[in-house]
């Protein structure tokens, strides 16, 4: 169904006044904690890359231990490419994320005087960091009005039938087209904990949703 802008202003205001209320009572992604308590640009980056295709009690562990060897970028350069392994493991793609979490640490060092940028164009040209981290990094971490798109405000975006796309990119773009700025940040930080407790990707809790009525449902054929 299309909207108006206006209309789907509305629309947002409205689900992201009930979703703020929800927030308090679900599990919050690791990524959001410590960007809620360190408020810490290198923190979020990392935990980010950690986070990559990895469940989240996983990546809350690995960047736990992590942080406790090394919490700058200065520190944790130094590490070997072992120690970085064995504290993020099990990560899903450990390896390959130890190696890009020294390449970042390296070039931070080198280029940045050990400082996070505040720019999505020179956190793109890390190698590794694609537009979810560096979005993230720019609204967790700077408080810098950006769009993270993972998975979840993908589907739910999607299934909510405010963006009819196909891949989490232009699910991006599409939002920044609509999606008013003031909730730029929190909008993936409300989806990820409401796509892990309520709008789940298979059989979503649609009885429970406090959104349910605002929700076009697109593509749910099976729901409980």
């Amino acid at each position: 169904m299309k909207q108006s802008d206006h209309g789907l202003a509305g629309f947002f205001n409205t689900i992201m006044a009930i979703l703020r209320k929800g927030y308090s009572s679900w599990y919050v992604p690791i990524v959001t904690k410590i960007a809620d308590t360190q408020r810490d640009p290198f923190q979020v980056l990392i935990a980010t890359i950690i986070s990559l295709r990895t469940k989240d009690d996983v990546t809350a562990a690995a960047s736990e231990r992590l942080f406790g060897l090394a919490r700058t970028p200065e520190r944790m350069a130094r590490l070997s490419e072992h120690a970085i392994r064995t504290a993020i493991f099990p990560a899903g793609f450990y390896k390959t994320k130890a190696r890009t979490i020294i390449s970042v640490c390296a070039k931070l060092e080198s280029q940045y005087n050990g400082r996070v940028p505040d720019t999505l164009e020179e956190l793109l040209a890390f190698k590794g960091v694609g537009r979810k981290t560096a979005n993230l990094v720019l609204g967790e971490g700077f408080g810098i009005p950006a769009i993270c798109v993972d998975t979840h405000v993908h589907r739910i975006s999607n299934r909510f039938g405010v963006v009819h796309t196909k891949t989490p990119e232009e699910t991006e773009f599409a939002l920044r087209e609509i999606l008013p700025k003031k909730h730029w940040i929190r909008y993936n930080t409300f989806l990820v904990a409401f796509g892990q407790n309520v709008c789940k990707p298979i059989s979503p809790l649609c009885s429970a949703c406090r959104v349910r009525k605002y929700c076009k449902r697109v593509n749910v054929t099976r729901a409980r």
